[in-house]
């Protein structure tokens, strides 16, 4: 944290362009490492081949899309106030904003994406690109692919001339603790459990200095289908479900937990094969065979398929019930179950729909599927679920998050800790920045973004 402390005060002065090159540089280093990087990856995450390719290369696209924002100027929020002596609440002074790197930043890698949320991830790449040092703390699933990618990475930042030690990496669960208590670390990245991020929330909010902790947590993401949408659609909804619902077996943070349905019956038949690769590690798959568990023995909850994995695979279960079990039990479809398992919950009107819908607290995602765009039914959903959701859907899916400058990754609680903020996307950089307003200063002296041209 020493070092990370003497990097901050190095970096806080290197303009965008300067930022974009570490990017830059770093994302051609993981490129050229990617013969190694992924055969380690596959060993230790079970993940196959093509995936983590493909998630390689999305890490690298978002290394180089802040690059190109910051070179383009996209990413700057300046406002500028001159003078002026008419101003109708009494003459008003020179006040120009900016923003400045917070300092030393703390990044939790996740489990699930071994590239993209983890050493060189999203939250590394934004704090980077906003000029701050980054700790990360490795996650325990892929600890010798973590100390690769960060050999990659610190290399090719000192080729670029960028700080030393504005990349460095911690292990073990005490080291992270004491790490988001540390009074050099500014601010925290964190994607994971509720319990794990809940935890680590308190600790950040419990210090003497309390810290900003940006937590992407749980979420069950419901998935509306209306009637009409049913009707017209049904075949294509139930095959886009099963493809969403075991992607990446189940573990991702956008998988479609609960899904409400006007005909169970007939949704359950029309579902195609079901299957699904082998989990991540042993940890988590028996967190997952015990929350499905847990879940299936809630009264009103029955298990209506369970396809048996192949040795090392997990089962891949739905279970069902009704809104009205959910009205006595909210808590089944506020209960995330990790892993290639749904909840499909059967309604006889929107308005049980719409009750259900106002015992979420917050979540990543909400999904309408609907007929067109004249589905009154659907219409509704959508407003509903925006109070509730990160990132509202029409007609398609919530697994696969693209990185762009209009996303959203990011709700209400549990869904994150800070939901003003989303950690996919270039505004994830806003997170690590804070405004300061200069007021009457010359223009010498005030940072390049706000003298006058």
């Amino acid at each position: 944290m020493d070092r990370a402390r003497a990097a901050a005060d190095e970096a806080r002065s290197a303009g965008p362009a300067v930022r974009a090159r570490w990017l830059l540089a770093v994302a051609d280093a993981l490129d050229a490492a990617a013969g190694t990087l992924v055969p380690v990856a596959r060993t230790e995450t079970r993940l196959p081949e093509g995936r983590l390719s493909g998630e390689l290369r999305r890490t690298t696209f978002q290394l180089r899309l802040f690059a190109e924002r910051l070179h383009s100027g996209a990413l700057d929020d300046v406002h500028i106030d001159h003078a002026d002596p008419d101003w109708p609440m009494g003459a008003r002074p020179d006040i120009r904003r900016t923003t400045v790197p917070l300092g030393p930043v703390l990044v939790f890698a996740a489990s699930n994406f071994p590239f993209a949320l983890s050493v060189l991830g999203g939250d590394t790449a934004s704090a980077l690109a906003a000029g701050c040092p980054v700790v990360v703390k490795a996650h325990p699933g892929h600890p010798e692919l973590s100390r690769l990618t960060a050999a990659a990475g610190r290399a090719a930042l000192a080729d670029a001339g960028a700080p030393a030690h504005l990349l460095q990496i911690i292990e073990g669960e005490r080291a992270g603790a004491d790490a988001v208590q540390d009074r050099r670390t500014k601010a925290v990245g964190f994607t994971g459990s509720t319990r794990g991020g809940r935890h680590l929330f308190d600790l950040a909010a419990a210090r003497p200095d309390p810290i900003p902790f940006y937590g992407e947590l749980g979420s069950t993401n419901p998935v509306v289908v209306t009637p009409a949408g049913w009707a017209g659609r049904g075949e294509e909804i139930a095959t886009g479900f099963a493809g969403s619902c075991t992607l990446g077996s189940g573990q991702f943070c956008t998988q479609p937990g609960v899904v409400f349905v006007p005909d169970a019956d007939a949704f359950l038949a029309a579902l195609p094969s079901l299957s699904a690769g082998p989990m991540l590690n042993e940890r988590i798959g028996t967190a997952y065979t015990d929350a499905l568990d847990a879940l299936a023995a809630r009264d009103g909850v029955q298990v209506a398929r369970r396809v048996p994995g192949e040795e090392g695979q997990p089962d891949v279960v739905l279970l069902r019930t009704t809104a009205d079990a959910v009205r006595n039990d909210p808590a089944l479809i506020t209960t995330e179950v990790f892993g290639p398992a749904s909840l499909v919950v059967a309604y006889r009107s929107p308005e049980e729909v719409e009750e259900a819908l106002a015992e979420f607290e917050g979540t990543l995602t909400g999904t309408v599927q609907a007929a067109g765009a004249d589905d009154a039914v659907g219409l509704r959903m959508l407003d509903l679920l925006a109070r509730y959701a990160g990132r509202v859907i029409w007609n398609e899916w919530p697994t696969g998050v693209t990185v762009s400058d209009a996303q959203q990754h990011g709700g209400p609680w549990p869904a994150s800790t800070a939901p003003t903020t989303t950690s996919v996307g270039t505004a994830a950089i806003r997170r690590f920045r804070r405004p300061v307003a200069f007021q009457n200063v010359p223009g010498a002296a005030l940072p390049p973004e706000l003298r006058d041209r």
